[in-house]
């Protein structure tokens, strides 16, 4: 991670919160840049967190043997939502990835659901739609806090500072919960984008695509 030496990768509960939320309704396929193996953040496991421990212990296949992303071209109309979890990972690997952006671009502009948790935006800030406007352009988004960073002292070892590059292209729609580590979910666009601050929004960002997917969305409008 950086100049750092520490390895990164997907952080646990940000995975393992919504996928227990999501699971029992829903087909999950699971996908990285590379396929095969995503690499779990070490510094993620917390065997006090009941959720994520049993995550850890039963769920092992479901990152080691993932899709490849670029797979997933073209195929926007056979899934319902794509979701972005976080760890600091994705600012180094998908903020840039045009294959990424691709997916992306053809989930939303297909009608589907676009979301991500904490670092996950990264892989949203710098995509695009077809016109050539950002995605979260001209929308309350959220994403890890720059004062979450400074708390756990990476700030310097991250390529850019996520939520500055969240405002900016969102055009100044940034939001954060009150306090630093709150939980905060935003809903936009009609639902079909969904964005949560930190690992504590984990699961309520599981619970809004779940809405998102079985409600109404033109009531979200």
């Amino acid at each position: 991670m950086g100049d750092t030496g520490k390895p990164t990768g997907w952080y646990l509960p940000e995975f393992a919160h919504p996928y227990d939320v999501l699971a029992p309704h829903t087909h999950i396929t699971i996908a990285s840049p590379a396929g095969g193996e995503a690499p779990l953040d070490p510094s993620s496991i917390d065997r006090t967190d009941k959720s994520s421990a049993a995550f850890l212990e039963h769920k092992e296949a479901l990152w080691k043997h993932t899709e490849k992303l670029s797979s997933f071209v073209g195929r926007a109309k056979e899934f319902d939502a794509i979701f972005y979890v976080g760890g600091h990972g994705p600012m180094f690997d998908l903020a840039g990835d045009e294959t990424s952006h691709k997916v992306i671009r053809e989930f939303y502009e297909a009608g589907r659901i676009v979301a991500a948790v904490c670092h996950g935006p990264a892989a949203l800030v710098n995509a695009k739609l077809s016109d050539g406007s950002y995605l979260i352009g001209n929308s309350p988004v959220t994403g890890f806090s720059n004062n979450e960073e400074d708390a756990v002292g990476l700030s310097s070892a991250m390529p850019f500072q996520l939520e500055t590059e969240l405002d900016k292209n969102s055009g100044g729609h940034f939001q954060k919960a009150k306090e630093a580590w709150g939980e905060k979910v935003v809903i936009a666009k009609g639902g079909r984008l969904i964005t949560g601050q930190n690992p504590a929004s984990a699961k309520a960002v599981g619970e809004a695509i779940y809405e998102a997917i079985f409600g109404d969305l033109v009531s979200k409008a």
